[in-house]
């Protein structure tokens, strides 16, 4: 997930090259409206062939209104597209770039272009509030944040355009010209390529020039690839390592698609980071990824460089960039795993607990509608479930209870909702409903809402398949009306369960604050830790509201194939397991 970066510590975070994003090929960028792996294979597989081309929007500004009043702006871009009827859709967002008036994005959104239609698209940028510290960008309320001006074209505007570019003066909102300047937006567009060529690399500069008087600089790499224009592109930028002239950086994953040729040219730029957006150049210099990959062979560093007072000429600085580890691999994506026989097994956890309401009463949440009406649970297991189902092959899901009391009187955290002590599996998304709908007359409501023994069950089945088959991956569909009261319980089964094929979807279903849930859902870009102090291996929990999935902002597939492509990718490149019908092999030179 993007995350807000209008804190002091939020800036210093990596964007855009880390290894723990591996969905710069595969997946989306996390951005509501683009383009996702699964999404297209699950068209394509019902027969809906998509009629479009892929394509990324770079975003830039410059001269941008001022509204804070102690610092500059921290600017955030959101794409929307207009609607037939003038309603906007919102495709994608930014990361917000601290203290400036004149950022140059990182973050792409990626759109379909559909070459027989108009596609009229509206930019609005946003300062967003200091106050919104380390928030997920896909989660801040835009009418908290300050509006510092829109813009609009339409798509062929700029895919028409020479040099893919557009540059386009701001507005006041609905297109109203403001009597103030309020700066302008560029608009560069590349066509979106499937390859799946990377390069990871660690990297470290020695003898970096202090510019601090008091300390020592604190240094990050920003990384961009020059285009055919002549300008130039960010395309990653490297965490901050504090009060260091000699930093190592953590490493990074450039694919073929972000650096576009091996010969391209990238400039690598060093600066020192400032609180106040005015950071300081300590040196650049421009290397291919041939050039890199020759750095490393010869164990050679390469001089950073300082544009001169005298016209033309270049400082050479003691500063060096070396190159420690290179190395070229396959990143493959989502789809080729499942064109290759890969598997989601789904599993579904319903809340029984008494919170829920009495299932006789037309204001609960477990109320069965005569006329058919589905109530919230059986909502987001027909709307989850279709879509999930569609990836398992003998569509046998095992589905549970818990917080609930069973015919015998006592009170489970894990029943099977078949009502059968053995067979915790049943048939597809209607076996689900009809067992569900069974449980309602011979489960009494009960409590409290405990998640640890129903993701210990999960993560049992998927620790089980590793030994006899790597080609299955589980998802685990927790529903729930409320906050759990076993917060250390499942964190640590989280935790545990972080090292296995598992990711975790949680729907929460009813009006409740749902905000201490979040702190399962990792997206602050801080993994979960357990209470004997182990770090979760990676995510894998996706944490939505079913009530923000039906008031429109976005759909039941993309809450929850959002991060699960990106899930199962980390997963399977960190144990190195291929597509069965590849067999690339990669490692450090």
């Amino acid at each position: 997930m993007g995350n807000c970066f209008s804190d002091v510590e939020g800036g210093k975070q990596a964007v855009g090259g880390a290894q723990q994003r591996p969905n710069s090929i595969a997946t989306t960028n996390n951005n509501n409206g683009g383009h996702n792996d699964a999404v297209e294979f699950f068209f394509r597989s019902s027969g809906i062939q998509p009629l479009f081309t892929q394509i990324e929007l770079s975003l830039s500004a410059s001269n941008l209104l001022d509204r804070d009043i102690t610092s500059k702006s921290d600017p955030m871009a959101v794409v929307y597209a207009m609607k037939r009827d003038g309603k906007l859709e919102e495709l994608g967002r930014t990361e917000v770039v601290l203290n400036s008036l004149n950022p140059a994005w990182i973050e792409k959104v990626t759109v379909a272009f559909q070459f027989e239609i108009v596609q009229p698209f509206v930019f609005h940028v946003y300062d967003v509030d200091s106050k919104f510290h380390n928030v997920p960008v896909k989660t801040l309320k835009l009418n908290d944040q300050e509006f510092l001006g829109e813009a609009t074209c339409v798509l062929s505007e700029i895919v028409t355009k020479q040099t893919r570019s557009l540059t386009l003066n701001l507005n006041n909102k609905n297109g109203h010209t403001s009597l103030r300047n309020l700066g302008a937006l560029t608009i560069h567009v590349e066509e979106t390529v499937s390859l799946r060529s990377c390069v990871e690399m660690v990297v470290h500069c020695s003898h970096l020039d202090n510019k601090d008087l008091f300390s020592k600089s604190d240094p990050f790499l920003r990384i961009s690839r020059i285009v055919e224009s002549g300008g130039s592109v960010p395309i990653c930028k490297t965490e901050v390592v504090k009060d260091n002239l000699n930093p190592i950086w953590k490493p990074l994953c450039l694919s073929m698609q972000q650096f576009g040729s091996k010969d391209n040219p990238l400039i690598i730029e060093c600066f020192d980071f400032n609180s106040s957006g005015n950071h300081v150049l300590i040196g650049k210099l421009q290397k291919s990824v041939v050039d890199l990959e020759k750095l490393h062979i010869e164990r050679k560093g390469a001089n950073l460089t300082l544009p001169s007072p005298h016209h033309g000429h270049e400082k050479v600085l003691k500063g060096q960039l070396f190159v420690d580890q290179f190395c070229e691999k396959q990143q493959y994506s989502f789809l080729d795993y499942f064109s290759s026989g890969f598997e989601l097994n789904f599993m579904v956890a319903v809340d029984f607990t008494a919170s829920n309401g009495n299932p006789r009463n037309p204001d609960s949440l477990h109320y069965i509608d005569p006329s058919g009406r589905l109530n919230s649970y059986q909502r987001a297991i027909m709307e989850v479930g279709e879509v999930i189902q569609f990836y398992d092959s003998d569509r046998r899901f095992p589905a549970w209870g818990f917080g609930g009391r069973t015919i015998d009187g006592t009170t489970s955290h894990c029943f099977n909702l078949s009502g059968s002590t053995d067979a915790f599996e049943v048939e597809g998304v209607e076996g689900i409903m009809a067992a569900y709908a069974r449980a309602l007359h011979n489960v009494a409501l009960a409590g409290p809402t405990l998640f640890g023994p129903v993701i210990n069950t999960a993560a049992q089945i998927a620790g089980q398949s590793i030994s006899y088959n790597n080609n299955k991956y589980f998802v685990l569909l927790i529903i729930t009306d409320g906050v759990i009261t076993d917060l250390k319980e499942t964190t640590d089964a989280l935790v545990r369960a972080s090292d296995l094929p598992l990711s975790i979807l949680i729907v929460g279903v009813g009006g409740a604050d749902f905000r201490e849930m979040e702190v399962l859902d990792a997206d602050n870009g801080r993994r979960l830790e357990s209470s004997t102090g182990r770090v979760a291996t990676r995510d894998i929990v996706q944490f939505v509201p079913m009530r923000e999935v039906h008031s429109g902002q976005i759909s039941v597939v993309q809450a929850l194939l959002e991060e699960l492509p990106g899930q199962f990718l980390t997963y399977m490149r960190s144990r190195d397991i291929k597509p069965s019908s590849h067999h690339a092999a990669s490692t450090f030179a």
